[in-house]
């Protein structure tokens, strides 16, 4: 033990800034446009592209989360594979084989953000358990009440189309089926590809 307090509170400082200095900067998608509330990424798909305007002022964990698989280019070459009419389009999680991608760790569930379920808007999937968001997103194809926060936690909404609507309106009208091989419903016939997401500069 240091009997001499001003020689530990030298120690002490060295170290504080030892740890800042060296210290690894953040990966967990704030560090992308950190200064924009309102970050635009475009999705590239098969059958047009779709601009989508992120919300980090209302959903700060979720629109860094997402950044971050975009920034890593995860969603490279995945599908849509849930296709529901007047419903739902939810891709993200899936390669073209069907084979899920990797995931970084579950998200805090922030449907009581503010922001609703309505037509165009783009929310997290989830399972049963609020908090179990990763990677996987939808776009809603109708104003989806039941998917917003009541009595119990809700579906978080992250952002909103600014162009490309017309590109989700042609994917809700694609032939779906059941898929036995995997037990999905709604799986469109011919595959939609994510071929890629770009982060656009700041307007």
């Amino acid at each position: 033990m240091l009997k001499n307090p001003i020689l530990a509170t030298f120690i002490a400082i060295t170290l504080l800034f030892s740890n800042i200095l060296n210290a690894k900067p953040k990966d967990d998608g704030s560090q992308i446009q950190a200064d924009n509330y309102y970050p635009r990424v475009k999705l590239v798909t098969t059958m047009g592209d779709i601009i989508v305007e992120l919300d980090r002022n209302k959903a700060p964990i979720t629109v860094n989360n997402f950044l971050r698989y975009v920034d890593k280019r995860s969603y490279e070459d995945t599908i849509f594979h849930r296709i529901v009419p007047e419903f739902v389009i939810q891709g993200g999680g899936y390669d073209t084989d069907f084979i899920e991608k990797p995931s970084f760790a579950p998200i805090f569930n922030e449907s009581g953000n503010g922001l609703k379920n309505k037509m165009y808007n783009i929310t997290m999937a989830r399972k049963n358990d609020p908090h179990s968001a990763t990677r996987q997103f939808f776009f809603n194809m109708n104003n989806n009440d039941s998917l917003d926060p009541g009595r119990d936690w809700g579906y978080t909404v992250f952002g909103s189309v600014q162009e490309g609507y017309e590109v989700l309106d042609k994917m809700a009208e694609v032939k779906t089926d059941f898929d036995p091989k995997y037990g999905w419903s709604d799986v469109p016939v011919e595959k939609i590809i994510l071929k890629k997401v770009i982060i656009l500069p700041p307007l």
